[in-house]
C-alpha cells in the first residue's frame, strides 16, 4: 500500500466518523414519559371519555405538517366553560405536543393547528374544564414519512 493510498483511507474514516452524529435517527417518548407528561398536566385526574372529539386525518403522508382540530362539546359559560386543552403524543420526542387555554370568552371550544408526528401513533386529546373534570379522545394517525428526528 502506498503513502497516498493510506491517507485517502484514513481521510476517508474521519470523514465517516465526523458525520456519523448528524445522521438522523427517530426519536420517541417513552410511556412513563407519556405518563409523567399526562401526570403533570392532570395530577391525580383520571380523564373520562367523551366530550371530546379530534377530527385527524386517519392517514399521513407526511409527517411533518399534520392539521388536527379539536372540539370539546361546552356551553363556554362563566360557570361551565374548557379551562385547557392538551395534546399528547406518545411517539414523539416530547409526549406534550401542544396545549391551549380557553375561557369562556373564547365562545367555542374549538382549537385548530397542524402538528408534527414521529410515527404512527395515537394521539390523545384532554380537556380540562372549570369544574375540575377532565375528558379525553384518542384517534389513531398512521403516518408514511415520518417527522420529529433527532440529529443527536
Amino acid at each position: 500500500m502506498q503513502r497516498r493510498q493510506v491517507i485517502a483511507l484514513g481521510l476517508k474514516a474521519a470523514a465517516t466518523v465526523a458525520l456519523l452524529p448528524l445522521l438522523p435517527y427517530a426519536a420517541s417518548a417513552t410511556d412513563a414519559q407519556m405518563a409523567d407528561a399526562m401526570k403533570q398536566v392532570l395530577g391525580a385526574m383520571v380523564p373520562k371519555s367523551g366530550r371530546v372529539t379530534i377530527d385527524i386525518p386517519p392517514l399521513a403522508e407526511n409527517g411533518n405538517s399534520v392539521p388536527v382540530t379539536v372540539i370539546v362539546e361546552s356551553p363556554m359559560t362563566a360557570v361551565d366553560h374548557v379551562k385547557t386543552i392538551y395534546l399528547f403524543s406518545p411517539v414523539n420526542p416530547a409526549p406534550d405536543v401542544a396545549h391551549f387555554h380557553l375561557g369562556p370568552r373564547s365562545g367555542r371550544a374549538r382549537v385548530q393547528t397542524s402538528i408534527r408526528l414521529a410515527n404512527t401513533q395515537n394521539l390523545h386529546a384532554v380537556a380540562v374544564m372549570s369544574d375540575g373534570s377532565a375528558w379525553m379522545q384518542t384517534a389513531e394517525v398512521i403516518v408514511t414519512l415520518s417527522a420529529c428526528v433527532d440529529a443527536g
